[in-house]
């Protein structure tokens, strides 16, 4: 049942558009957490989320979501365990242009694996524009391999084309999360 304060986690790797996701559907600036990136993370960007990213999203008068988006990088994920701490679900958004979709598919569910346990999870797949393959299609083939010795509470997680840019877009994705918790949330 979704209650009046409700928090989701996204999470993914570096430059997949947490940030940018966050922003897009944010009720109010977001706080982000961003240095200079100074490692292989500079390869894809200039800046780097360390600690977390913040936003809300209000649904009506009473009811609001607070958006937490985690840092990228692995050596940041003593945050993983706190953000998660409460959260209602978990938004895996994956880049397509990376090296190894699918291992960065198995590492995040993995990384994850406690939180999953009791949550859902909706998968965001973005930079289909620049990089089609792998197509939804695959990732939905990778699920079964990726998610074998996981206990989740949605083995087959829905996954969706998204730009992080675009409200509408974050916004499926949210909503997607809230009817797997809540299927009554959309009437």
């Amino acid at each position: 049942m979704v209650r009046e304060d409700n928090k989701i986690i996204f999470t993914g790797p570096v430059g997949v558009g947490k940030t940018t996701a966050i922003a897009a559907l944010s009720d109010i600036p977001i706080i982000s957490t961003d240095a200079q990136a100074s490692d292989m993370t500079l390869n894809r960007k200039g800046h780097t989320t360390v600690a977390m990213d913040y936003g809300v999203l209000k649904l009506d008068e009473g009811t609001k979501i607070h958006l937490y988006g985690t840092p990228g990088q692995e050596r940041f994920d003593f945050m993983w365990d706190i953000l998660t701490t409460g959260g209602l679900g978990l938004i895996l958004m994956l880049d397509n242009t990376r090296p190894n979709p699918k291992k960065d598919l198995h590492f995040f569910l993995h990384a994850f694996k406690d939180f999953i346990v009791d949550v859902p999870v909706v998968i965001g797949v973005s930079k289909t524009d620049i990089q089609t393959q792998p197509q939804i299609a695959d990732y939905v083939d990778m699920l079964p391999e990726a998610t074998a010795d996981l206990r989740m509470l949605n083995p087959i997680p829905p996954i969706f084309e998204v730009d992080g840019r675009n409200k509408d877009d974050v916004k499926n994705l949210v909503m997607a999360l809230l009817y797997s918790i809540d299927p009554g949330i959309g009437g």
